[in-house]
């Protein structure tokens, strides 16, 4: 029996968060508090010859300006660098040495009594420079590429099956650098309490963060805490612990006080990003559609120091049935910062090659994009051959098809118009993996009927706070205003980062193993009782309901929660325990969804408006309505940006971003958006996990970028390969 699960709940976080009851990580005080400000390099490549001080040092309020040469002591192996979620390589080490490694990357560290003292003593600091050449250039440097190991075993002849093919289709495409950007800046309050320390940090995984510091300083577990209660938005930039918190961390113990360190918005784009992809895609099939070989190569960018990289093309392997197909991914190495994870990292940009290049197919078979890809449907991961779980892809298509109106739609582009406008309609398919981790959850539960539930994963703003208070109020058969939730606390029982949509499932599938323990506890306890209506029941044939241990196959044989603890002369019950879950397995376990938009464009100005989306999205079990709709729309709102706004541009005379602020670095705002539309499409899965869920954070934009693309197309005739898709490449001659 469930109440709250897969109803629309409102965030039990949510009031906390308008009346301003939510702090986040820079907005912690303490005794004594001092304030940073970080003093940037001006070079992408070279050494520091001389920082000079002086001049900062008299401004009244400094109190002391940190670099490699005076800082406090740390650790001088990589291994002390690296995090849960670390690339190989060696990871960066900041204010560590002279050596510098990208424009941007600190330099100093000022610190005083306030913000705007430490902000303008920064701007005295001189530093001077022994300047080395640099390279930042992605496309210059392809030929320097190097060859990663592919990521799925090729398939058959790709390379003869494509030359022999009726229908052949080969294009490349690329998407720039794109940057994060959530509202919430970069920041970290280090309270000092007599040598140790409480760290306030924005991060998506405080234990990631308290283990790093601990290998960076040297320290014992105990002696530093972290903690981020709230986050102002994450999407995979606060993964890895930022320099800011090692900064601060370093401030606090120069100076024996508290230190907060808040990153401005132009340096927040230098500690990560999406990289950069130019993708390769050859397709060739048959008269009828039937896909004969797949080639999907890649070459992305990564940092001197680090080899960071995903499985850009292994989507291509997920989606559709071929006999051939090949898989290449190669790497250059910059003089940037490292990329990172960015929402749905290599899904967002590979699976947009992928659908763009399928619906160029379509054309070239005259044959409607949708039918294409039913044509190439598949219930099985072609790189594996393992089945899916679940894929009720099928049914994406169908309602998401029926919703827009997609039999409505002309071939011929250039054939439907609205006024003065070109109207397009594009579809693409979407696809994510369902991830779930390890992780541990303890119950406290007390015998007036309120349960408190613990574990160290983040809430990153997409409702993990509600999901878990819904998931244990059914559980434990209580009120939901009657639960407490804990979490963002180093302390609490171990938690993976949140990140890849993972945690909604694992979490929600801890707290059910821990509800277990507690029901199994309580069991006992009332079946020790004189007289018991409980008495021989099995665990698995009781439920928690309404303050009671119910009989599931006879209501009214119940034994109240309160009585049985009372009787056992207990006032609360705590349960901690691990869940895991199986690796490998007989099944591939996916998201699936289906985009479908329109896009109106102004002949001739060329501006583009997309006046609807609508996403149909199968994602087993959903938790919450209202959060999910949120976190879907959200992302199907990121995919329009990728599609026709956000572009990270680099002065590569000096490796500097030149739009390293929200002004200049483009993003829907509310007049972009108008009508979008987001579809749960029902799907039982029971074999991902017991309770049937999977992640939701990230399938929202995939798919997206190709959609409007491809209705760009629709609605003038014109393929653009390189998002995004602005005005100017869309009325240049071809």
């Amino acid at each position: 029996m469930t109440t709250y699960i897969g109803t629309a709940t409102l965030r039990v976080d949510g009031r906390d968060k308008v009346t301003g009851a939510a702090r986040y990580a820079g907005e912690y005080d303490a005794p004594d508090l001092a304030h940073g400000s970080v003093v940037t390099s001006t070079i992408a490549k070279g050494r520091i010859r001389r920082i000079d001080t002086n001049e900062a040092m008299k401004v009244d309020g400094v109190l002391v300006i940190l670099t490699h040469e005076n800082r406090p002591p740390m650790a001088d192996s990589d291994k002390a660098y690296e995090d849960d979620v670390a690339p190989e390589g060696s990871p960066y080490r900041p204010l560590y040495d002279g050596e510098i490694k990208f424009n941007g990357q600190p330099v100093a560290l000022v610190l005083a009594e306030d913000f705007e003292t430490a902000t303008y003593a920064a701007s005295l600091v001189k530093v001077d420079y022994d300047e080395q050449p640099h390279v930042t250039d992605l496309e210059r440097q392809l030929g320097n590429a190097v060859a990663l190991d592919p990521p799925a075993k090729p398939r058959g002849d790709a390379a003869k099956a494509f030359a022999t093919s009726d229908i052949k289709h080969q294009a490349d495409y690329s998407v720039p650098i794109e940057h994060h950007n959530p509202m919430e800046l970069f920041a970290s309050t280090a309270v000092w309490h007599d040598g140790k320390l409480t760290v306030y940090d924005k991060t998506q995984g405080v234990q990631n963060v308290q283990r790093y510091l601990c290998g960076v300083f040297e320290t014992k577990p105990d002696e530093i805490r972290v903690m981020s209660p709230f986050m102002g938005g994450g999407f995979g930039s606060g993964l890895r612990p930022q320099y800011q918190v090692v900064l601060a961390v370093l401030g606090a113990r120069a100076l024996k006080r508290s230190v907060r360190l808040v990153l401005t918005r132009q340096q927040m784009y230098m500690i990560g990003y999406r990289p950069a992809m130019i993708q390769r895609i050859q397709l060739g099939a048959k008269p009828d559609g039937t896909l004969n070989a797949i080639t999907h190569d890649a070459t992305t960018m990564t940092s001197q120091y680090e080899d960071f990289h995903r499985n850009e093309t292994t989507w291509s392997g997920l989606l559709y049935k071929s006999e051939a197909a090949s898989y290449a991914h190669s790497l250059v190495r910059l003089d940037l910062p490292t990329a990172c994870d960015m929402r749905a990292p290599s899904a967002a940009t590979g699976v947009y090659a992928l659908e763009a290049a399928m619906d160029e197919l379509a054309v070239a078979l005259k044959m409607d994009p949708l039918e294409l890809r039913l044509k190439c449907y598949s219930d099985s991961d072609q790189s594996t051959g393992l089945p899916f779980s679940s894929k009720n892809l099928r049914e994406c298509y169908s309602q998401g098809a029926e919703a827009f109106g997609w039999n409505k739609r002309s071939f011929e582009p250039r054939s439907m118009r609205d006024g003065n406008d070109l109207i397009g309609w594009g579809m693409a398919t979407g696809i994510w993996e369902a991830l779930q981790v390890p992780i541990t959850v303890r119950i406290t539960l007390t015998g007036n009927g309120h349960a408190e539930v613990a574990c160290a994963t983040s809430d990153i703003g997409t409702g993990t706070y509600t999901i878990m208070a819904q998931v244990a109020a059914d559980m434990l058969g209580l009120p939901i205003d009657n639960i407490t939730v804990k979490l963002g606390d180093s302390t609490l029982p171990p938690s993976p980062v949140e990140g890849g949509s993972w945690i909604a499932a694992s979490v929600s599938n801890g707290i059910v193993t821990t509800s277990n323990a507690i029901r199994d506890e309580l069991l006992k306890m009332a079946q020790a009782m004189p007289n018991s209506a409980l008495k021989g029941a099995l665990a698995d044939d009781v439920m928690l309901t309404n303050g009671s241990i119910m009989s599931k196959k006879n209501p009214r044989s119940t034994v109240m929660v309160a009585d049985a603890m009372r009787h056992a002369g207990i006032e609360r019950v705590t349960q901690e325990k691990a869940t895991k879950f199986k690796k490998g397995g007989k099944h591939a376990h996916n998201t699936h969804s289906a985009i479908f938009a329109e896009v109106k464009v102004d002949e001739q100005l060329g501006v583009i408006r997309v006046t609807r989306l609508v996403g149909a999205v199968a994602a087993g079990r959903i938790l919450n309505l209202k959060t999910a709709h949120s976190q879907v729309m959200g992302g199907m709102i990121w995919g329009m940006g990728m599609a026709l706004h956000e572009e990270t541009l680099v002065d590569h005379r000096f490796g500097r971003i030149m739009n390293a602020n929200i002004a200049e670095y483009h993003v829907p705002v509310n007049a972009d958006v108008h009508n979008i539309e987001v579809i749960f499409v029902d799907e039982q899965d029971d074999i991902v996990n017991p309770m049937g869920i999977k992640g939701l954070g990230e399938i929202g934009i995939v798919g997206v970028p190709a959609a409007i693309a491809n209705a760009v197309y629709h609605a003038t005739g014109k393929r653009v390969r390189d998002l995004p898709i602005t005005l100017d490449k869309l009325t240049r001659d071809a």
